[in-house]
């Protein structure tokens, strides 16, 4: 059994439970939420109830920032006063900034910090956070869990579909979905995260046959293989969520590991209306 005392840490867009991230001892480093002149920490300033509601309300469309090298740099400091490494799992280097400062920082701290691109978003980079977690507590090594965490990467999917392009759009983080651009009006746009980058996979008439379609998609890649880890979230859409829930614990035969409401950070590019889901095999 390996003795090595791990900690974990991750950003507010992975969308991690307050519950599991408080039970497990996770670090949630926040990104920043900016409407005008003012700058909120993503999940400890502002809820994600209290985003959608304020960004319904707002003329501009709010911006978002990375955490500084020194916010990591400290975090990882104090962790390592009590434990022997540390794991840090981030948003897709192709969607922020956050890896960077956290490999900026993890450099002070020599070979005891390892900072891991998910090339992933919300639940997706959660399915890696909550792996990371069951292997520490399964006495895997430091090692051990870094080359796990890079072949988990490869299985790990992740799709949503939007209520509409324009936060995307106007966010600037519409990536390889600019195809959908010009789609009608009343399209639902369907995204697959593939290799850290939004790419488009299809579009629909309406929000319960874009589901349908994400099932479908997964059910199929998911054939003679197994489905380890199944999450679900949704910004201001939780009974789509719940739809899209039912139907892929059905498909998958797996329970969801995680339910999530998409936070404030990934929500300014997303907007409301989102649901997706992620999933990774074993």
């Amino acid at each position: 059994m390996n003795k090595e005392r791990i900690a974990v840490v991750t950003d507010s867009c992975s969308d991690i439970p307050r519950t599991i991230a408080d039970k497990f001892g996770v670090t949630v480093v926040p990104l920043n939420v900016i409407f005008g002149d003012e700058v909120l920490k993503d999940g400890v300033d502002i809820t994600p109830k209290e985003f959608y509601k304020r960004l319904k309300e707002s003329k501009e469309l709010p911006k978002s920032s990375q955490p500084t090298p020194e916010e990591f740099i400290q975090v990882y400091g104090e962790l390592l006063n009590e434990y022997d490494k540390v794991i840090s799992i981030h948003l897709s280097e192709k969607l922020s900034g956050t890896i960077n400062s956290a490999r900026l920082a993890a450099k002070n701290f020599g070979e005891k910090v390892f900072a891991f691109d998910s090339q992933s978003i919300s639940v997706g980079i959660g399915l890696q956070v909550e792996a990371t977690l069951e292997a520490i507590i399964n006495g895997v090594s430091f090692e051990e869990i870094k080359a796990y965490l890079r072949k988990m990467r490869e299985s790990t999917h992740v799709m949503f579909t939007l209520d509409t392009l324009e936060y995307l759009q106007k966010g600037g983080r519409i990536g390889k979905a600019e195809s959908l651009i010009g789609s009608l009006l009343n399209i639902k746009p369907i995204i697959i995260v593939k290799e850290g980058l939004y790419h488009a996979f299809g579009k629909t008439r309406s929000q319960k046959k874009a589901i349908k379609k994400i099932v479908n998609h997964l059910k199929t890649i998911s054939e003679g293989k197994e489905v380890k880890r199944l999450a679900v979230a949704h910004g201001m859409a939780s009974k789509a969520m719940e739809r899209l829930k039912k139907d892929l614990e059905e498909a998958l035969n797996i329970k969801a590991s995680m339910v999530v409401e998409v936070g404030p950070v990934i929500g300014v590019h997303t907007g409301p209306g989102t649901v997706g889901t992620a999933i990774s095999f074993k």
